[in-house]
C-alpha cells in the first residue's frame, strides 16, 4: 500500500468531518448532499481495498454529525441514517436483495416522501410528551424539548393504545409558504436571510428562545413508533394508522407497494408532482413492511438492510457568474441578483439567481466571472450556494456593491446593525412601483391584473404617483395603453373597484408600514377598529397591546406622523376605501376580552378553533398557543390536555364551552 492511499484516507476524513460540521453543526452547508455521498462512497472504496485502514473514528463508521453544544441525549435505539440510490437500477438492486433474504416469502414495501428537514425523536411517558430530541450523530442528539413542543402539529398527550413509553420519530421542516414569510420579515427588518426551508428549519429548532421557535411554525411529518424499544406492530404500515389515530399530521403520500414495478410508479408520480407540494423534498424513502422481515434483515454499521433512499435527480449544477444586478424593493432595499451562463436544472433553463444582499457576496467570496453552484428550490428562486476557487484563471473581478440607488441615483444607505443598504429617495420610481405591486397583491387589496409589467407602464408615463391614484383611474386610460383593451381595462377597474371593501386589515397591510405584516395588521385591525384611532394612538397605547412590541408600535406610530402619508389616507377615504371594521356584521370590542389572552385546548362542540378564535380576536382579545402566567383564560373542551393542567397548577381561570358562549 502506498503512503499516497493513507494520504488521501486522512484527507477525506478530514474534509467529511469538516462538511459534517457545517450541515449538523452550523446548517450552513458548503456543498450538495450528492457531493458529500461521493466523498463518503469514496472513503468506504478505499477502506474496504485496505480494512487495515479502518479505524473507530472513520466517518465510515458512524451515522452522522456530532452534537452541538446543547443538551446532549442518548438515543435508547440509534437514529440511523439510510443508504441512497441515484438510480432506478440501483432501487431494483435493493429489491432483488430483499426478495433473496425473504426466501419466498412474501415481500411488500412502503414507498413515504423523503422530506427535506431534520429528524427527531419524541418521547411520550404515559402518554405526556416528555423529551424530544434531534438525531445529531445517531446515538447521541440534541435534547430541544421545549422547541419541540411548539410545533402545533405534535400532540402533547397521546390519545389511543398509550404504551407506558412510546418513541415517535419523524422528519421535522418548514413549509415553502413560511419559508417565504420568515425571509420577507427579516428582509423588511434589514436582517440576514436564509439560503433555503432546510437551513432555517435546522437552524431554527435548536434556537435558545422558544417564543421565537413558535414564531417560525415549523411543521412535522412522523414516520415510525416504538414502544420502549421494540416496534410497536408487525407491519411498518400500521405505525402510520396508529400515528393518525393520535392526532400526528401523517404525510398522506404514501403508497403500499408489492414490488418494484409499483415503486417506481410511485416515484414517478411524486416526482411530477414535487412543485405543487408546500414542502421540500428530495427523494422517496423505500422500507420492507413486514417488521420481522426487517428485524431478520438487520443492518449494516452505518444503515438498515430492509430501506433505501432513492434520491431524485440532484437540483444543483455549476455555471458562470457574469455579472451582478442590483434591484431596488419597496423600502428601498437594494438586492443583488446574479446573472449568469444559462443552464439546464430541474428541466427549466435557469439564468439568474438570488444573492440577498451585500454581505451574502462577501461570505460567498464571489467575483465576477467565478464559476458557481446554484440550486433551485421548487418555486423559490434559485440560490447560489458556493464558488468555485479552483476554476479561477485570473480574469475574474472584484464587484463594488453601489453605494447610490441604480435607479435614481440618491445616496443608498445602510444603518449601522442592518444587512440591507436602503435607497433615501422617497420618490425613488423603482420604489414606488413595487408599493404599489405589493398593494395589490393577494394578501393586501388583492387588485387581480395589475401585474408588474402594467405598473411599470402606469409609472413611467406618469398615470400614478401612488396608491391613491389607482382610483382615479378610468376605463379609456387603460384601454389606450399599448397591449390593452376596453375588457381588459373594464375588467382591472372592476378589480380596483372592489378593492375599496377589503377591510382595515388588508389595508393596513397593503400600505405598507415597516414591521407592520399579516399577523400585525390583524391585531391592530381588532383592537383599535378604524384607522383613526390607529393614527391617534400613543407609542405607549400600541406598545401596551400583547403582542405589539416597543420597535412595531414605534413603527406604526412614526408613519401616521408623516404628511405624506396623512395624505395619502385622506385620498384613499375620499376614494371611498373602506378604513374601518363594520359593526353591523361583526362584534364588537368587548372590554372583558380586550387586551386579554386566551388559550385553546380540547375539542369544542359548537365551534372549531378558527372560529372560536376569531371570536375571541373581534371582541379585542389575543389567542395563544400557550399556557402562562400571562394567560387569562384557558377554554377546555373535550380531552382537554395538558394545557389544562398547566393552567390549574399556574391558577389560570379555565372556562368549560358553556362558559365560554355565556362570555361571547
Amino acid at each position: 500500500m502506498s503512503s499516497s492511499v493513507s494520504k488521501e484516507v486522512v484527507a477525506l476524513r478530514k474534509e467529511i468531518e469538516r462538511h459534517n460540521g457545517l450541515y449538523y453543526q452550523k446548517a450552513e452547508p458548503e456543498i450538495s448532499d450528492y457531493e458529500f455521498d461521493m466523498l463518503l462512497e469514496r472513503l468506504r472504496a478505499i477502506e474496504a481495498e485496505h480494512p487495515e485502514l479502518v479505524t473507530p473514528d472513520s466517518p465510515t463508521q458512524r451515522v452522522g454529525g456530532k452534537a452541538d453544544s446543547l443538551r446532549p441525549f442518548t438515543h435508547t435505539v440509534p437514529l440511523m441514517s439510510l443508504d441512497n440510490s441515484y438510480s432506478l437500477d440501483e432501487l431494483r438492486s435493493f429489491t432483488e436483495r430483499c426478495e433473496k433474504l425473504a426466501e419466498g416469502r412474501k415481500l411488500e414495501y412502503v414507498a413515504e416522501l423523503k422530506i427535506d428537514g431534520l429528524s427527531v425523536s419524541i418521547h411520550y411517558d404515559d402518554a405526556i410528551l416528555s423529551v424530544g430530541a434531534t438525531r445529531g450523530d445517531g446515538q447521541t442528539g440534541d435534547e430541544v424539548t421545549q422547541n419541540v413542543k411548539t410545533i402545533k402539529s405534535i400532540p402533547l398527550r397521546l390519545k389511543k393504545d398509550k404504551p407506558q413509553h412510546a418513541e415517535v420519530r419523524g422528519e421535522v421542516f418548514l413549509s415553502r409558504s413560511q419559508f417565504a414569510r420568515i425571509n420577507a420579515e427579516l428582509e423588511m427588518q434589514g436582517e440576514k436571510t436564509f439560503a433555503n426551508p432546510r437551513n432555517c428549519a435546522s437552524g431554527t429548532l435548536r434556537m435558545l428562545d422558544s417564543q421565537v421557535v413558535a414564531s417560525r411554525r415549523l411543521d412535522m411529518f412522523p414516520y415510525d413508533v416504538f414502544a420502549g424499544n421494540q416496534k410497536m406492530f408487525a407491519t411498518h404500515w400500521e405505525n402510520f394508522e396508529w400515528l393518525e389515530r393520535n392526532g400526528f399530521n401523517v404525510n398522506p403520500n404514501r403508497a403500499l407497494c408489492s414490488g418494484y414495478d409499483d415503486l417506481v410508479a410511485f416515484i414517478n408520480d411524486m416526482e411530477t408532482h414535487r412543485d405543487s407540494l408546500d414542502y421540500e423534498i428530495d427523494g422517496v424513502v423505500v422500507k420492507v413492511n413486514s417488521t420481522a422481515l426487517q428485524d431478520e434483515f438487520g443492518s449494516t454499521t452505518k444503515a438498515p438492510r430492509w430501506a433505501i433512499a432513492y434520491k431524485y435527480p440532484a437540483r444543483q449544477a455549476t455555471t458562470k457568474l457574469l455579472s451582478i444586478s442590483v434591484q431596488v424593493g419597496r423600502t428601498g432595499a437594494l438586492t443583488p441578483v446574479a446573472n449568469l451562463e444559462p443552464v439546464l436544472l430541474a428541466g427549466t433553463t435557469v439564468a439568474r439567481a438570488s444573492l440577498h444582499n451585500e454581505d451574502e457576496i462577501k461570505r460567498l467570496d464571489l467575483k465576477i466571472g467565478d464559476h458557481v453552484l446554484i440550486e433551485k428550490s421548487g418555486e423559490i428562486i434559485p440560490q447560489v450556494l458556493q464558488n468555485i476557487p479552483s476554476k479561477r484563471d485570473g480574469t475574474e473581478t472584484i464587484f463594488d456593491f453601489p453605494t447610490e440607488c441604480p435607479v435614481c441615483g440618491w445616496d443608498a444607505v445602510r444603518p449601522e446593525g442592518e444587512a440591507v443598504r436602503r435607497c433615501t429617495n422617497p420618490d425613488c420610481p423603482a420604489k414606488l412601483k413595487a408599493r404599489i405591486q405589493y398593494y395589490a397583491s393577494r394578501k393586501a387589496m388583492d387588485i387581480e391584473g395589475l401585474g408588474e409589467v402594467l405598473v411599470d407602464t402606469l409609472v413611467d408615463k406618469g398615470m400614478i404617483r401612488d396608491v391613491a391614484d389607482l382610483y382615479g383611474l378610468k376605463v379609456e386610460d387603460i384601454a389606450g395603453l399599448e397591449r390593452m383593451a376596453e375588457k381588459s381595462g373594464t375588467n382591472l377597474i372592476d378589480q380596483i373597484e372592489a378593492s375599496k371593501t377589503r377591510g382595515l386589515q388588508r389595508l393596513l397591510y397593503g400600505i405598507d408600514i415597516r414591521h407592520v405584516g399579516e399577523r400585525y395588521a390583524k391585531i391592530l385591525a381588532n383592537n383599535f377598529r378604524s384607522i383613526e384611532r390607529i393614527a391617534e394612538a400613543s407609542v405607549q397605547e400600541l406598545d401596551d397591546i400583547p403582542e405589539i412590541g416597543l420597535a412595531v408600535a414605534e413603527s406604526v406610530h412614526q408613519w401616521f406622523r408623516d404628511p405624506k402619508n396623512v395624505e395619502l389616507i385622506e385620498r384613499l377615504r375620499g376614494s371611498g376605501v373602506v378604513m374601518e371594521i363594520d359593526a353591523s356584521s361583526t362584534a364588537a370590542l368587548d372590554e372583558r376580552f380586550v387586551g386579554k389572552t386566551f388559550v385553546l385546548t380540547g375539542k369544542l362542540e359548537k365551534y372549531t378553533r378558527d372560529e372560536a378564535a376569531k371570536l375571541i380576536e373581534e371582541r379585542g382579545g389575543r389567542v395563544s398557543s400557550s399556557v402562562s402566567k400571562k394567560t387569562d383564560f384557558v377554554v377546555a373542551g373535550s380531552d382537554a390536555g395538558s394545557k389544562l393542567s398547566k393552567a390549574e397548577s399556574l391558577g389560570v381561570t379555565v372556562l368549560d364551552e358553556a362558559e365560554f358562549s355565556a362570555l361571547l
